[in-house]
């Protein structure tokens, strides 16, 4: 079966992404595709409430829906299954020509594909483990782990490859308003940093505790970039995560700035956008800064390998642990070994590497302008 010929005339496309932040924007470069081969196409995203947050700077995205799907880890409280109810009756009055299901290979595309199918639209597509009946028009059998492992944007564009879809380009992007990396330049200056200056964001959290570098660690490293480097350390972080970046910055004994559960998200892109290097666990901000082309130090916890940095200058730093690939958010072992046997002072030869370089990609720094 052509894949592509029986969508080529799909114009008003839902697409489904309910992970996270950083899910989503690793989606971009497959929207962008679908945008591509039919620009008359109308891309509606249907995410979960922190995908939603983000999907206002993909480029491609037309409209977007928010919902706590109860299948979903990482989503909000659900409500009930009225929600469900009446998230039906909303898709099934906008008439989409068809829907492609994003998930990666470790979830199951049936419920959404199951949501899709009870509004009645005709075409529904998503790899899929199990044999999907009439849930999904177009199955793709899911490949992964058995068969081989690709990096997340891979996945996702190797999925629209199959009707015909292809970026212009596969980076990630993000489009900022102009007052938005205003509102991120104004925060640098009222904290005295000038952005050509020599300093590191440093964003310490993550979702899930076996992604979570140790604030020691970070701590000693922080303390060696700005004692001893002469670097300006600004923490980033939510607010949920001001404790832990107050008790990093009370044990690096140097100085440094706190925006942490201070920005909103369009100045932390902007400030991201604007930052010489970035150091963080596998997190949201990682894709960010990788969609704006901003280098990055990524301690990457080994509990997969598709989301390390895509594009983008990088330095991944790991320690390699036979129970590697757990894909745990927390340490199924106890020791966390795979981040707590990254020493501080291999964080800040990766930052101070990518500083002397001067990294950045000059056509994506200015992406969204």
């Amino acid at each position: 079966m052509n894949r592509a010929a029986e969508w080529a005339d799909a114009e008003r496309l839902l697409c489904v992404r309910l992970d996270a932040m950083g899910d989503v924007i690793m989606t971009g470069p497959a929207l962008r595709a679908l945008k591509r081969t039919q620009p008359q196409r109308r891309l509606t995203l249907l995410t979960s409430p922190a995908g939603a947050a983000i999907a206002r700077y993909l480029p491609a995205i037309d409209d977007v829906i928010a919902y706590a799907a109860p299948w979903m880890k990482a989503t909000a409280p659900h409500a009930s299954a009225a929600a469900e109810r009446a998230l039906i009756a909303r898709l099934r009055a906008l008439r989409f020509d068809g829907a492609i299901v994003f998930t990666v290979y470790s979830q199951s595309a049936l419920p959404a594909a199951h949501l899709c199918y009870l509004a009645e639209i005709p075409r529904r597509l998503a790899y899929c483990r199990e044999n999907p009946y009439q849930l999904l028009t177009d199955w793709l059998p899911e490949p992964e782990p058995e068969q081989r492992l690709r990096h997340e944007v891979r996945r996702q564009l190797d999925l629209v490859g199959r009707l015909g879809a292809v970026p212009e380009d596969e980076r990630l992007r993000l489009q900022l308003p102009a007052a938005e990396r205003a509102a991120a330049q104004q925060r640098l200056a009222r904290l005295g940093v000038a952005p050509d200056s020599r300093w590191v964001i440093v964003h310490p959290g993550a979702s899930a505790p076996s992604r979570r570098y140790p604030a020691a660690s970070f701590a000693a490293a922080a303390r060696m970039l700005a004692a001893a480097h002469g670097c300006t350390v600004i923490f980033t972080g939510s607010t949920e995560e001001r404790a832990l970046v107050e008790e990093i910055r009370r044990a690096m004994q140097a100085p440094s700035h706190s925006l942490a559960g201070e920005l909103t998200l369009g100045e932390l892109c902007g400030l991201i956008a604007l930052a010489p290097v970035l150091i963080a666990n596998n997190t949201g901000p990682v894709h960010i800064a990788a969609a704006f082309g901003t280098p990055v130090v990524d301690l990457y916890a080994l509990t997969n390998p598709q989301h390390m940095p895509w594009e983008v200058e990088n330095r991944v730093l790991y320690h390699n642990v036979p129970c590697k690939y757990c894909y745990k958010s927390v340490c199924p072992e106890g020791h966390n070994a795979c981040l707590r046997r990254v020493p501080p002072a291999a964080v800040v030869d990766a930052a101070l590497e990518l500083l002397a370089l001067g990294a950045r990609a000059p056509a994506l720094a200015q992406a969204g302008d």
